[in-house]
């Protein structure tokens, strides 16, 4: 297949970041990305255009490195206390998963962290303090402390003590009528 180059004019996932030279193929060029305005044909004109577009790229980076250390900051002052059902032995029924965090960091700062960032090896399931890492950016992580609380088992005095009607050691069923 001929392929030609292009100057990508903004950040593509699988082709790189804006003023980036790139070969693809002659047909995704022609029909998707230049149409779009995702790309540029490479010409004597266009490839001294680059410059800006470098500018472009180093404002946005810059831009979204700030970010990243602002928010880190953020995180790392936070400590999440997440309350969950648990056994005699301290492990949980359920677990608490990166979309559980980045849930509750929604909830708390208000801010939307993906929840890939989030690098757990296996869900939170046991009680205690965990420090969960945080990737932002490829310069900036954050450590995030996480402590699970078991729930407290207390169950009404009223239900306890009431005596249920007893056969043989079980509860009574109520006995069900069959119509025809």
């Amino acid at each position: 297949m001929p392929t030609t180059e292009v100057i990508l004019t903004e950040k593509i996932a699988s082709l790189g970041a804006e003023a980036d030279v790139v070969k693809v193929k002659r047909g995704y060029a022609r029909n998707f990305l230049v149409p779009s305005g995702k790309a540029l044909e490479v010409t004597p004109v266009t490839l001294r255009r680059i410059n800006q577009l470098k500018a472009k790229r180093a404002e946005r980076e810059a831009a979204e490195l700030n970010e990243s250390q602002e928010l880190a900051r953020r995180i790392n002052k936070l400590k999440l206390t997440i309350t969950l059902e648990t056994g005699e032995t301290g492990k949980a029924f359920g677990s608490v998963t990166a979309r559980d965090l980045a849930e509750k960091l929604k909830a708390e700062l208000g801010v939307e962290v993906d929840r890939h960032a989030i690098e757990l090896e296996r869900p939170l399931k046991e009680s205690g303090s965990h420090e969960v890492t945080i990737k932002l950016h490829h310069d900036v992580v954050a450590k995030l402390n996480v402590t699970l609380k078991p729930a407290a088992e207390e169950a009404p005095a009223g239900e306890a003590a009431a005596p249920a009607e007893e056969e043989g050691g079980f509860k009574a069923k109520p006995k069900a009528k069959h119509t025809k």
